[in-house]
C-alpha cells in the first residue's frame, strides 16, 4: 500500500504523481475502517481527501501555517502528518484529538473545535509573521457552513483590507453560496486565476491611465467587465470587493487542478481565496447518500454503512416534550444553530415549520432574536449546546436578561460529552449563567424532571431560564422530584452530598457504597442552582456539619463556591466543607465514565472522599 509508506509531508511529496490517485482511494478505505471503530466525523473527512493531499504537496505545514475551522476535518492531515498509526486511539482516553491539537504536532498550527474562527486567527498569524520579517505562508481552510457567523465575515473584511498575504480556502461542500454558471463560469475561472491575467490587467492599467481618453476607456471597460462578472460569478465579486483575489471555483476532487490553483494562489503574495467545491462522503455510498448521518458517529458497520439506531437521550426527550407544548399555545416557536437534529428538534420543525428558526453557525444572533420575539409576546425556546452557547454570552446579557425577557434556552450537551473533548465539554455554564442578573437556571436529573420543568419554564415562569441538561440518557435515577426546588432524597446524620443534574446518580451510588461502610449521608438535590433567595440554603444547610458538593464543571465559581459563600455570610458555614468537581483546567477527551473516575466524580470516587471527610 501506498499510505504504508507516508510517515510525513516530505513522503507524500516524494511520491509520483500517478500514485496519488490511489493514495487517496486508499486514504478513505483508511477513514471509514478507522472511525467505524472509534466513532468521529466521517463525512466531513471523506470529502476533504484530495483538498488536503493537495495542500500538504504545495505547501509544509510544519512552518506554513495551515489554521482549520471547527477542525473535525482534520483526520486526513493527522494521517498525512505521522499520525496514522495513532488511529485506534482516535478520540479516546489519553489518544488523539478529533480536533487540531498543537501539543500533537508541529504540524498542528491552532486548536480549533468552534466555528467562524479561523480568517481571524490565520490574519493575526499572517501579522505576526510580517512583524517579525519570516517567511511563510498561512492559510485558513474554512467551510461554507462556517460562513453563516459573523465571525467569519468580520475577519474576511479586516484581512482583505489588510493586503497581507494570506490564503483562505472556501470549502464548499453542499450549502452553496452561488449557483453553478456550468462551463463558461469555470473557463472564464480558469483564465481569471493565471499569474499572466494579473500580470496584464497591470500593464493594461498603467498603459491607460495616462491620459484623460485612456482613463474614460479603463472606466467604462471597468464598469462592463464587473456587471459581467456580477452576473457569472457572484462569488467573486463579493469577495473581491472585500479585498481578496478570487480563485474557483475549483473542482475539490481534480487534484491535479487543486494543487496548480494552490500554487497559483502561494505566488501572488496577497488576500487570495480559492473556492473549492467538494462533496460531504465522497467515495463511501452511504455517506454519499446520507451525510449528515456520518457527520459525527459512534462505533458502526462499515461494510453495511449501517449506523446503530439512536436511543432515547434528553435531546429527543426534549424536542418531543417542545413540541406538546407548542401544540398547546401557538407562541411557543423553536431556534436552533444548525443543530436540529443533536437538539432533538427534528419532530418540532416538520410539525411546526412556520415556528421553527434555524439561522446557522450563528448563536449570538440566535440569542438576539429571541430576544426580539419574546419582546413582541412569543415564547421562544433557543436549543443549543452549552460549549456553543458560550459565543452568545454579551446576548444573554446584554439583550435578554438585561430587559428580563423571557426566553427559555434550552442548554443540551451540559457537563463532560466524552470523546470531543475540551472544546466540547459543557463545564462552563454553571459559572457563567448563574452569574447573570434576572437568570434562572434549572438542572433536571431525569426525563421526567425535564419535561415538568419546560412546561413550568415556558407557562409558569418569567424572564430568562435555563434548562441544562446532558448529552445521552438518564443514569438510575428516574423519578420526578421537580415540583419544589430542593429536595432531600436520603436521610443521613454523618454527612450531607449535595448535587444537581445527572451527577445525582454518582452521589446516590456513593450514598449506598458509603451505607456499606457504616456512614449514613444524606442526599440533597438541587433542582434550581440560580438563583438563590434569602434564607432558603441556610433552611437546607443549616445544621449540617459536614458537607460534600459534587459538580460537574469548572472549579472556578461553581455552585459550591456560592453555597460555601451564602451559607458564611447567614452564619451557617458547616464545620467541614468538600467541593468536588473539574477544578481549574480543561479536561481532554475520554469516555464520560473514564473522565469521572479521572476527575474524582464517580461514585466509588465521591464514597472514598466522604469517607475521608467523615474521620
Amino acid at each position: 500500500m501506498i499510505l504504508d509508506r507516508i510517515h510525513s509531508p516530505e513522503d507524500l511529496r516524494a511520491l509520483d504523481g500517478s500514485e496519488l490517485p490511489l493514495l487517496c482511494d486508499e486514504l478513505r478505505s483508511f477513514l471509514v475502517t478507522q472511525v467505524s471503530h472509534t466513532g468521529g466525523h466521517l463525512a466531513s473527512n471523506l470529502g476533504v481527501v484530495e483538498l488536503t493531499v493537495a495542500i500538504h504537496r504545495v505547501f509544509d505545514t510544519a512552518r506554513d501555517r495551515l489554521v482549520f475551522d471547527v477542525g473535525h476535518q482534520c483526520y486526513v492531515h493527522k494521517i498525512l502528518t505521522g499520525r496514522a498509526d495513532r488511529f485506534p486511539t482516535l478520540r479516546q482516553l489519553g489518544g488523539i484529538s478529533g480536533f487540531p491539537k498543537p501539543c500533537e504536532s508541529v504540524h498542528d498550527a491552532f486548536i480549533a473545535g468552534h466555528a467562524s474562527n479561523s480568517v481571524s486567527v490565520a490574519l493575526g498569524m499572517a501579522r505576526a509573521r510580517t512583524m517579525l520579517h519570516e517567511d511563510h505562508s498561512v492559510l485558513a481552510l474554512i467551510g461554507d457552513g462556517a460562513l453563516t457567523g459573523g465571525l467569519a465575515y468580520e475577519g474576511l473584511n479586516n484581512a482583505g483590507a489588510s493586503g497581507e498575504p494570506l490564503i483562505v480556502i472556501l470549502n464548499d461542500n453542499g450549502m452553496s453560496i452561488d449557483r453553478n454558471v456550468g462551463a463558461m463560469s469555470e473557463h472564464l475561472s480558469r483564465l481569471r486565476t493565471k499569474p499572466e491575467y494579473f500580470a496584464f490587467k497591470k500593464a493594461y492599467h498603467n498603459a491607460l491611465s495616462g491620459s484623460a481618453a485612456g482613463r474614460a476607456l479603463y472606466r467604462f471597460n471597468h464598469s462592463l467587465k464587473t456587471g459581467l462578472k456580477k452576473a457569472m460569478l457572484p462569488n467573486a465579486t463579493m469577495f473581491e470587493d472585500m479585498g481578496f483575489a478570487y480563485l474557483g471555483p475549483v473542482d475539490g476532487h481534480d487534484l491535479a487542478q487543486l494543487t496548480t490553483t494552490l500554487e497559483w494562489a502561494r505566488e501572488m503574495k496577497r488576500p487570495v481565496l480559492v473556492h473549492v467545491r467538494t462533496q460531504k462522503g465522497q467515495g463511501y455510498a452511504p455517506a454519499e447518500r446520507e451525510p449528515w448521518k456520518f457527520h459525527g458517529v459512534g462505533p458502526f458497520d462499515a461494510a453495511a454503512g449501517a449506523v446503530p439506531q439512536a436511543k432515547e437521550s434528553f435531546s429527543s426527550v426534549f424536542g418531543a416534550a417542545l413540541t406538546e407544548l407548542a401544540e398547546e399555545d401557538p407562541r411557543v416557536c423553536a431556534i436552533t444553530a444548525a443543530m436540529e437534529d443533536g437538539t432533538g428538534l427534528t419532530p418540532f420543525a416538520k410539525r411546526f415549520p412556520d415556528r421553527f428558526f434555524d439561522v446557522g453557525i450563528a448563536e449570538g444572533h440566535a440569542a438576539a432574536m429571541a430576544a426580539g420575539l419574546a419582546k413582541q409576546g412569543a415564547l421562544p425556546v433557543f436549543a443549543v449546546y452549552s460549549s456553543f452557547l458560550q459565543r452568545a454570552y454579551d446576548q444573554l446579557l446584554h439583550d435578554v436578561a438585561l430587559s428580563g425577557l423571557h426566553v427559555v434556552f434550552a442548554v443540551d450537551r451540559a457537563g463532560l460529552v466524552g470523546a470531543d473533548g475540551a472544546t466540547h465539554h459543557g463545564v462552563m455554564d454553571t459559572v457563567f449563567l448563574s452569574g447573570i442578573p434576572n437568570m434562572t437556571v434549572l438542572c433536571p436529573a431525569s426525563f421526567a424532571e425535564l419535561r415538568a420543568m419546560l412546561r413550568r419554564a415556558l407557562f409558569e415562569m418569567t424572564g430568562p431560564v435555563a434548562i441544562r441538561y446532558p448529552r445521552g440518557g438518564e443514569g438510575a435515577f428516574t423519578a420526578d422530584t421537580s415540583a419544589g426546588d430542593f429536595a432531600e432524597l436520603r436521610a443521613g446524620e454523618d454527612i450531607t452530598l449535595c448535587a444537581y443534574g445527572t451527577m445525582l446518580n454518582n452521589v446516590l451510588g456513593a450514598a449506598e457504597l458509603l451505607h456499606g461502610q457504616g456512614i449514613e449521608a444524606r442526599v440533597v438535590k438541587l433542582n434550581r442552582i440560580s438563583p438563590f433567595r434569602g434564607g432558603e440554603l441556610s433552611r437546607i444547610f443549616g445544621t449540617t456539619k459536614r458537607l460534600l458538593v459534587a459538580e460537574e464543571c469548572s472549579g472556578v465559581g461553581c455552585i459550591g463556591q456560592r453555597i460555601a459563600a451564602i451559607l458564611a455570610e447567614e452564619g451557617h458555614e458547616p464545620q467541614k466543607l468538600t467541593l468536588c468537581n473539574l477544578g481549574r483546567r480543561f479536561i481532554e477527551q475520554g469516555s464520560v465514565g473514564e473522565l469521572y473516575r479521572q476527575c474524582g466524580l464517580d461514585a466509588q470516587s465521591l464514597a472514598r472522599t466522604a469517607k475521608e471527610v467523615c474521620q
